[in-house]
């Protein structure tokens, strides 16, 4: 699908609520989000903690399940999604950076960004080797073979990066790639990000309320209780 800026469309959000509990103690996280989001950007989601960012990006990513409205992932209609095949179209075709990184602890940095590969039936050896060349990418080359415990937060993340583009996903979500790291890191993790992961088939989204970051965002959308409040940037409407 095409937009009007006359880039691909990748996720198509309209309309999407999400509650949480039952009764009193019910909570509306979102509140009918409209959101577009295109490939060959990086889409920085951004907004206090607490006013939906990661409610939002877990739906997008198929990790959670909307309340109402409908979502379009990659031409896909995710609602129509269940089970085992809504399992295998996120192996496929997504990418997720985790704030806390969510490395193994006893398998190496290539054993790590490989998982997703392994989980797909890879062979291990091509698994570990196409890993490899990824952290090639990323610039962790020299550090292939080391633990977690032997790598800084910022090469950690930068292992975490390298798992979620493996599988050359097309849409890849990130949530709070720096929050955990000095400014210094995170500016290196977030320009990373931009050389290697913002591709013209591919869309990036990044969860942030860091405002030193903002400016590696194509486009800026901000959320507030549960809303998107404005849009900022290249093809904002």
């Amino acid at each position: 699908m095409g937009g009007g800026n006359g880039l691909q469309t990748a996720v198509v959000c309209r309309g999407i609520t999400k509650e949480f509990g039952d009764g009193d103690s019910k909570v509306l996280a979102l509140r009918g989000v409209d959101m577009d989001v295109y490939a060959g950007q990086m889409t920085l989601l951004v907004g206090e903690s607490g006013c939906g960012k990661t409610t939002l990006i877990s739906i997008i990513a198929g990790l959670l399940d909307a309340t109402a409205g409908d979502i379009s992932v990659l031409g896909q209609d995710l609602r129509k999604l269940r089970g085992g095949r809504l399992v295998q179209f996120r192996g496929s075709h997504i990418g997720f950076v985790f704030q806390q990184y969510n490395l193994l602890p006893a398998l190496t940095a290539a054993e790590n960004a490989a998982v997703p590969l392994l989980i797909a039936g890879v062979r291990r050896r091509d698994a570990v080797a196409r890993a490899a060349a990824v952290l090639e990418a990323v610039g962790l080359g020299n550090r292939v073979k080391s633990l977690p415990s032997q790598l800084s937060g910022g090469q950690q993340q930068r292992v975490a990066i390298a798992r979620a583009l493996v599988h050359e996903p097309n849409l890849l979500v990130c949530d709070e790639p720096t929050a955990a790291l000095d400014a210094h890191s995170g500016q290196t993790v977030m320009g990373l990000l931009r050389k290697v992961a913002v591709q013209p088939d591919r869309a990036v989204i990044v969860v942030t309320h860091d405002s030193r970051v903002f400016s590696f965002g194509d486009r800026i959308v901000h959320m507030s209780d549960g809303l998107i409040e404005r849009v900022t940037g290249a093809g904002a409407a």
